[in-house]
């Protein structure tokens, strides 16, 4: 939960996850990618279930993406590992299933780990409203459309957060 709603220094690595990593997850990452440019964060997706490993994204989302400026067309699906909670230093799930799933394999992480080993922060994406990011992958062109401006919004609050720093 984002408890300090004043400026706060961005992470220098980030991984977003959804369940799949071809709809959600890598547009947040390619939103973010896009926004973030002038600041030094290392930007990364992935799956908690293995269904599209190593697949493109939908290509919806990267259709919608391009129109929005978003270019996802290098991404590649992955699972999220117990290791990431070590690489990243935070990790947003895109809802609260994910959330809950990621909260699991965190646990694992810690405890394999020697005692005080760094551990990425973890939360719901939208942290602000505690809104999850809409799947769009039943839906049609416009849930895209939908996902894209729900990331963009929350992007752009995580960066009035990371300003200054």
């Amino acid at each position: 939960m984002v408890t300090n709603r004043h400026v706060m220094p961005h992470p220098k690595s980030i991984l977003f996850v959804c369940l799949g990593n071809i709809c959600r997850s890598p547009s947040a990452e390619a939103v973010m990618r896009a926004k973030c440019q002038n600041l030094d964060i290392v930007f990364d997706s992935a799956g908690t279930a293995g269904y599209h490993i190593g697949e493109a994204p939908d290509p919806r989302a990267v259709k919608v993406g391009a129109r929005f400026g978003y270019d996802l067309s290098t991404l590649r699906a992955r699972q999220v590992t117990a290791a990431d909670f070590g690489k990243f230093e935070r990790i947003f799930a895109m809802d609260e299933n994910n959330l809950q799933n990621l909260e699991k394999l965190r646990q694992k992480f810690i405890q394999s780990q020697p005692a005080h080993t760094p551990v990425a922060t973890l939360s719901l994406f939208d942290d602000f409203t505690k809104q999850s990011v809409a799947d769009p992958y039943y839906g049609d062109e416009q849930d895209f459309i939908a996902q894209f401006e729900h990331i963009s919004r929350v992007a752009e609050r995580w960066l009035e957060l990371w300003r200054t720093h």
